[in-house]
């Protein structure tokens, strides 16, 4: 594992964890808690002899009798025990300064306190004899609301907030993909933490979870070509990428060509330029080297666009990505006139991404 994460490091990439810290599994021996009068898996042993727990470690306790959420049959860890609190803290610390992690997924946050992340999330590694601070993204499953209380908790007094999964979008994305005459107004509507928070919102299209019953089977790359042009932190899945062989590298009508596209263009703020139920034109607008782009949604069977204002004049933008259903049509290149207008298509129920030249 420490030279996997050595040779990731080398390619200036970063590795995170799946951080599971609200229940525990494959304890040694069961014992009888007193509280509740239940017996439970709550002996464990480890040969390391690291972070040796009872039932004491776990709901109900002495220090805390209740527990937000359970996860199946097994024990839920009680942070406030200071054993349990102490413990955790070392082990993401080794995590971080031994294993070389650089950051946390934390998994199942629904189960325990925001304060118990933010704990983690104001642990400073040490690397090169320089501070460091890890990157968190926290698996709320559930609403906005609910998404945005659990951001509220546990960043509040924060130096280094975590982010969260975008449920929500991702299952908007879904119905883009798979429900005939979605609207794409509802792409620019509230509810999703990428429109509440675009800097705390990680967007993903599958993931281990909801792959296994709930996956996107039709038109998978519309979604792509959102989360991979507009504000976030969008996740690639391993599966559609290499599995499904979506990601199509040396091709424009892949993954590999919009990841391309969000390093090298999708920086700065959004701007919706039109929308309506079938024709979504968003426009990035750049920051630093990255300098903007166009993006060009379509739901309809047939080619279609419409004349925006940018905020470029007398530009030349070249498509650099695109897809269309039963349709291998090239987009043409587009200028931009003195005033800022253009006019952008895209292909029959797919999408088209636009790059200014300078």
């Amino acid at each position: 594992m420490i030279d996997l994460i050595k040779t990731v490091h080398e390619h200036k990439m970063q590795v995170y964890a799946d951080l599971v810290i609200n229940h525990n599994s494959g304890g040694d021996a069961e014992e009888f808690n007193p509280i509740d009068q239940q017996t439970r898996w709550t002996i464990f042993k480890p040969k390391s002899g690291k972070f040796l727990r009872d039932w004491k470690c776990f709901h109900p306790s002495p220090y805390e009798t209740w527990d937000q959420e359970t996860f199946g049959d097994m024990p839920d860890l009680c942070h406030r025990n200071p054993h349990v609190y102490t413990e955790l803290l070392e082990y993401a610390r080794w995590l971080i300064e031994a294993i070389g992690f650089d950051g946390f997924r934390y998994d199942c946050v629904k189960g325990y306190g925001g304060w118990m992340v933010r704990a983690i999330q104001e642990l400073r590694g040490i690397r090169d004899e320089k501070g460091y601070k890890p990157y968190g993204v926290g698996e709320c499953w559930d609403s906005d609301r609910k998404i945005q209380d659990w951001l509220n908790e546990t960043n509040a007094w924060s130096d280094n907030p975590t982010g969260a999964f975008d449920f929500p979008l991702r299952y908007r994305l879904k119905d883009l993909c798979q429900v005939y005459g979605y609207s794409l107004r509802h792409l620019t509507e509230g509810g999703t933490v990428l429109k509440e928070r675009p800097s705390q919102a990680v967007t993903f299209v599958e993931n281990h979870d909801v792959v296994r019953g709930d996956s996107i089977i039709t038109d998978k790359m519309l979604a792509y070509a959102f989360i991979l042009t507009h504000e976030g932190y969008p996740c690639v899945f391993w599966q559609d990428y290499y599995t499904w062989e979506l990601g199509q590298e040396g091709y424009k009508s892949g993954i590999a060509a919009l990841v391309k596209i969000h390093e090298d263009h999708a920086g700065g703020s959004t701007s919706i330029l039109y929308v309506d139920d079938d024709l979504y034109i968003m426009q990035r607008n750049g920051w630093g080297s990255q300098k903007g782009l166009i993006f060009v949604l379509n739901n309809r069977g047939n080619w279609h666009g419409t004349w925006v204002k940018t905020q470029w004049q007398n530009t030349k933008f070249v498509p650099m990505a695109w897809r269309g259903r039963d349709d291998t049509g090239v987009p043409q290149e587009k200028w931009t006139q003195e005033n800022g207008w253009a006019e952008f298509w895209s292909p029959p129920r797919g999408y088209a991404v636009y790059i200014p030249q300078f």
